[in-house]
């Protein structure tokens, strides 16, 4: 994969520079780890006419256990510049050095355009952006880290470095209305300042997968008699899975044919494995891994849950949805943009054991409701976080921008 990068980029490096009728991206993120906002930058970079956009993709070196997406993006022929002293901590020698590097870049691509993404990225991002003089500066809020991550004092540090980040945007993108108005609360910027622009992916491998074909069963060792929920995602404090292992503890004592499998990984994956041992129920959690056949997996899980104590947007969720599997989530940050409780899932507070408990109970007690909320779910998910409407909503943005600054 390196080799195919490096073998790339002078020939991208040209075409680059030779196209001086089309708007000229840079989007950075500070990592291409497996998640939702590597694939919304993939799709971005990938998606925009490339009559209209040349668009070059700067991101940085993912951590052990998170997974890449360099390979998708490589075989996407995404233009990809990697920098690897960008990374998720904050590091002020590796910060100074990628405020370089991109500033370098920077004045050689000329860019009409610099669009950040998460949140070290839109930083060194943005600063580097002013430095070289780019007409345009936007960033994309994918969910925020001033809730559940950090101490007050280093949340209030963080605060203040995004209000900084805000005076350097000339737009802030936030993919949900909550999220822009939590955004605003805390001071970060004024209200004109923002546009809300939702994720889109392509969604059709999911809506067409046929529900329970029952191959991922018989791959755990499941029976179709026995039942089986899943979380999907990185296996991070902010998740808070021991409360979902609570939850199938409390489950397995009434419902002993209750399956959990954690699809994903991360730095408490041991840590998590030494928890079901603990707790006598790891005859039936199952850990996979990251794995990249989704929809294959979405469509023999009878249930996707999410127990976490904030998230953003969270791809999960619209992956399920979308793939007409039931959902049943905590009520933090943009999960409530997702999901109508009782309508197109169940929604239950942050928490608590016995909430969550239930509310995957209910997914089997009341099984013609549960059908109907993920018939419901799926027609709403379908509607709106398709990447037509993605890609048609950022470029009437970007052009909006190269008009108010008289270069369109």
């Amino acid at each position: 994969m390196t080799k195919s990068l490096t073998a790339t980029k002078a020939a991208c490096m040209s075409e680059l520079l030779t196209n001086a009728n089309r708007i000229k991206v840079i989007r950075i993120i500070a990592r291409l780890n497996i998640g939702g906002p590597s694939l919304h930058v993939l799709n971005l970079n990938n998606g925009l006419d490339h009559s209209r956009y040349e668009s070059v993709l700067v991101t940085g070196m993912e951590e052990p256990h998170e997974g890449t997406l360099k390979d998708l993006a490589a075989s996407r022929g995404v233009h990809m510049e990697v920098i690897p002293e960008m990374g998720r901590e904050v590091h002020w020698r590796k910060d100074i050095v990628t405020i370089g590097k991109l500033l370098k870049l920077m004045r050689q691509y000329r860019p009409h355009i610099v669009h950040t993404h998460t949140a070290k990225a839109g930083l060194v991002g943005r600063i580097a952006a002013r430095l070289a003089g780019v007409p345009i500066v936007c960033h994309t809020f994918h969910g925020h880290v001033f809730k559940g991550y950090f101490n007050p004092v280093k949340t209030k540090v963080f605060i203040q470095l995004e209000k900084f980040g805000a005076f350097l945007s000339d737009r802030i993108i936030t993919l949900s209305e909550g999220l822009r108005d939590e955004i605003i609360n805390l001071g970060i910027s004024r209200t004109n300042h923002f546009a809300v622009i939702p994720l889109g992916f392509d969604l059709s491998p999911f809506a067409r997968q046929s529900r329970y074909h029952g191959e991922f069963r018989r791959e755990l060792g499941i029976t179709s008699q026995e039942r089986l929920v899943g979380a999907v995602g990185r296996l991070t404090k902010i998740k808070n899975l021991p409360l979902l292992l609570n939850a199938i503890q409390r489950i397995h004592q009434v419902d002993p044919h209750l399956h959990l499998v954690l699809v994903g990984d991360g730095e408490l994956r041991q840590e998590l494995e030494d928890y079901v041992r603990h707790l006598g129920i790891r005859p039936v959690v199952h850990f996979t891994g990251w794995r990249r056949d989704l929809p294959f997996i979405y469509s023999d899980l009878e249930a996707v849950i999410i127990s976490s104590d904030n998230e953003g947007t969270p791809v999960c969720l619209i992956e399920a949805m979308a793939a007409k599997c039931p959902v049943v989530a905590t009520r933090v940050g943009g999960v409530e943009n997702l999901i109508a409780d009782e309508q197109t899932g169940r929604l239950v507070p942050p928490g608590e054991v016995e909430s969550l408990a239930q509310g995957i109970l209910r997914t089997f007690q009341e099984p013609q409701k549960t059908r109907t909320m993920a018939e419901k779910g799926q027609a709403a998910i379908l509607a709106l976080y398709h990447q037509d409407r993605l890609l048609k909503n950022m470029d009437e943005l970007y052009r909006q921008l190269l008009r108010e600054k008289g270069i369109l």
